[in-house]
């Protein structure tokens, strides 16, 4: 933990008697003796330099000031495995082995920048592991919005471009639980929880023993949130900055978009018309070359088969191709989830969709048989239920 000292306003001049004065002098004291604290012994960081000239390591702690600190023939240099949970496994490696960019416990001497221990994770093996969680909970795992709860059973909802699926996940005695807090975009940061903490209208996401059919998972963890999906025009790109700006589809009113490191880009196809989908202005298209049916049956754009069961929608957004910032233009329709934050005028985009028009006609899309679902816009003025139905990824792992 860093400290940090009090600031004193020396262009005030005031007369104290000489009690006050004593205790001001002994404010100083303990001011000064602040001020004077070496940095933290201990702490975690990212390594974003070597200089290999000085051996020296340059760390950024999470919340703190880059530190440079020198190896010497007596520092310690161990590695673990991503995901260790203490340093029992820890082994002895090569200073040479480090890597900008990997995860580092870094222990200083008393009083001066010197290495007296360093523990790398590295971050090629970081990397492969959380590829390697991404595809279980892809392949183990099913999300959706929280339709009922019924004693260890929960109902999720999730919308594919036939409609919309049901499916039960079935919560035990050891499953774990972790909940998005308000502005969190990141998924390791989300909390502990409990089965208590989930509601009606919550996006879930789970992995454990799952069913043929996808339809049932007897969840091992399981990762749920509040979360927003937002649409609208886009009005401006700041990539310096990662913002843009929409005017949100409906309502027409400015919506500031933030993105971060975490935050995923992702480009829908371009489908042109889908059969039996309306059009923006509520007709009926059917273009050529639509993807419901290719030849020979092969999958179509977004992974979908002709005949059999359908990927839900977000699964299907997770094999779409990435966008770039740059590559935005106003103009443009998007679609963005994000935690519910404490500005309505301001959000930090989770995942992004460009190119969003089909996404935005399946909000308004009726349901089958014709009547649409309870609290869908007829139109698209106040999309702000339908599009929550689609289940937007708002959590990627």
């Amino acid at each position: 933990m860093f400290y940090k000292t009090s600031r004193f306003d020396w262009g005030t001049s005031i007369v104290y008697p000489s009690y006050m004065r004593r205790i001001v002098f002994t404010a100083l004291l303990f001011a000064t003796a602040a001020a004077q604290t070496p940095a933290p012994s201990r702490f975690v960081g990212t390594v974003t330099a070597i200089k290999v000239d000085t051996a020296e390591i340059v760390v950024k702690p999470d919340n703190a000031a880059a530190v440079s600190a020198k190896l010497t023939s007596d520092t310690v240099v161990e590695r673990v495995e991503p995901g260790a949970k203490d340093l029992k496994g820890a082994q002895p490696m090569q200073a040479s082995d480090i890597s900008v960019g990997d995860r580092v416990l870094v222990v200083l001497l008393p009083d001066a920048p010197v290495l007296r221990r360093i523990v790398d994770m590295s971050a090629l093996d970081i990397n492969k592991k959380n590829e390697a969680d991404r595809l279980d909970w892809t392949k183990r795992g099913i999300s959706g919005v929280v339709a009922a709860k019924t004693g260890n059973d929960i109902t999720l909802k999730m919308r594919s471009m036939q409609g919309e699926i049901r499916a039960t996940v079935t919560v035990t005695e050891k499953t774990k639980y972790k909940r998005y807090t308000p502005d969190s975009v990141k998924f390791v940061d989300a909390k502990v929880s409990n089965l208590d903490e989930i509601s009606v209208g919550d996006q879930l996401r789970t992995r454990g023993q799952k069913s043929e059919d996808g339809l049932k998972v007897t969840a091992d963890e399981v990762v749920f949130g509040t979360f927003v999906t937002k649409a609208g025009t886009v009005t401006a790109v700041n990539p310096e900055s990662k913002e843009i700006r929409v005017n949100e589809i409906g309502t027409s009113k400015p919506l500031l978009i933030k993105l971060t490191a975490d935050s995923q880009l992702k480009k829908m196809p371009s489908f042109g018309g889908a059969p039996g989908g309306p059009a923006p202005g509520g007709a009926q298209t059917k273009s050529a070359g639509s993807p419901a049916a290719p030849a020979g049956g092969a999958p179509a754009p977004g992974g979908m088969r002709p005949g059999g069961a359908q990927p839900d929608l977000a699964q299907m957004i997770e094999r779409m191709p990435s966008a770039k910032l740059e590559d935005l233009k106003p103009g443009e329709m998007i679609v963005v989830s994000s935690t519910k934050g404490a500005k309505s005028d301001e959000i930090t985009a989770i995942t992004l969709l460009s190119n969003a028009d089909m996404l935005i006609r399946m909000a308004t899309m009726p349901a089958p048989g014709g009547a649409r679902p309870a609290g869908a816009a007829p139109s698209l003025g106040g999309l702000s239920t339908g599009l929550d139905s689609l289940n937007l990824p708002g959590i990627n792992p």
